[in-house]
């Protein structure tokens, strides 16, 4: 018997793109799986869609908050319902790779590592292939440190491995940045799939889609996870963190060129 995995969704006022992000998760071939859904208090449709699905797939189970707290509130609302020995994470607007899951899971036991994360694709809000983000194939904490090289949305951590569930902790944002730090404390190395395994979707109004404003809280993050002063904070973050994040943007573009030139050239021959 395969073991469980509970998937993690937030959402809030996702009526657009909630249904495609669910299929793409409850149609994994990996399919011992919950889908954890914690709704932030939504003002639009959200609610009514996410108790559609609940009834008509026993996999899901949904929370519908009365009052609005945040993404990682949200999370940590659904990882304290989580069932299984495993956790991962997807948006509300974020899709994944039929096989995501089956890979991840088959990737995690041979390489027994307690964290793991992919690739994955980048795509506008009509669906539309803008770009790729090659993920590397080991983390540690001195990368992470540097800036956060794991998106959360193809993240899967083995609380059998770790002994425990990890939480977000209470930042309104960054907090899977943070999240994985506090991981790899404890584990000290993250694995990656090099093959993208997901896909991203870029909104003008997503949470961190203004990366300057993320500056403050990404000095929280210093201080609270690491311990870190608050000029030590700050002489981190423009000495570590934004030349690391700049060329990591850099590289990112570079790829994601190659990738949408060769994708191009693909429909020509086509």
């Amino acid at each position: 018997m395969k073991d469980l995995v509970s998937v993690i969704m937030p959402t809030y006022n996702s009526e657009a793109t909630l249904l495609r992000s669910v299929e793409s998760i409850l149609n994994q071939t990996y399919t011992n799986l919950e889908l954890l859904i914690t709704d932030d208090c939504s003002k639009d449709n959200t609610a009514e869609l996410i108790r559609s699905v609940e009834a008509k797939d026993s996999r899901v189970h949904a929370t519908l908050l009365t009052s609005n707290y945040g993404p990682g509130y949200a999370r940590n609302e659904a990882i304290g319902r989580a069932k299984g020995r495993y956790i991962a994470f997807c948006d509300s607007d974020d899709r994944w790779f039929p096989n995501k899951l089956e890979r991840q899971i088959a990737f995690m036991a041979e390489k027994q590592c307690a964290l793991s994360y992919t690739s994955y694709l980048v795509c506008d809000e009509n669906d539309n292939d803008v770009g790729i983000v090659v993920a590397p194939d080991k983390i540690d904490l001195d990368m992470l440190k540097r800036d956060n090289k794991i998106g959360c949305l193809t993240a899967v951590y083995d609380t059998q491995l770790l002994g425990q569930k990890f939480y977000m902790p209470t930042l309104r944002k960054r907090q899977d940045w943070a999240l994985f730090l506090t991981i790899l404390m404890k584990c000290k190395i993250a694995c990656g799939i090099t093959y993208p395994l997901a896909y991203y979707r870029i909104t003008t109004d997503s949470v961190s889609s203004n990366k300057f404003s993320l500056v403050k809280y990404n000095v929280r993050v210093y201080q609270q996870i690491l311990g870190y002063s608050k000029l030590k904070s700050y002489c981190y973050f423009l000495f570590c963190f934004f030349p690391s994040y700049s060329f990591k943007v850099l590289k990112n573009k570079i790829y994601s060129f190659k990738y949408i030139s060769k994708l191009r050239s693909r429909r020509k021959q086509g």
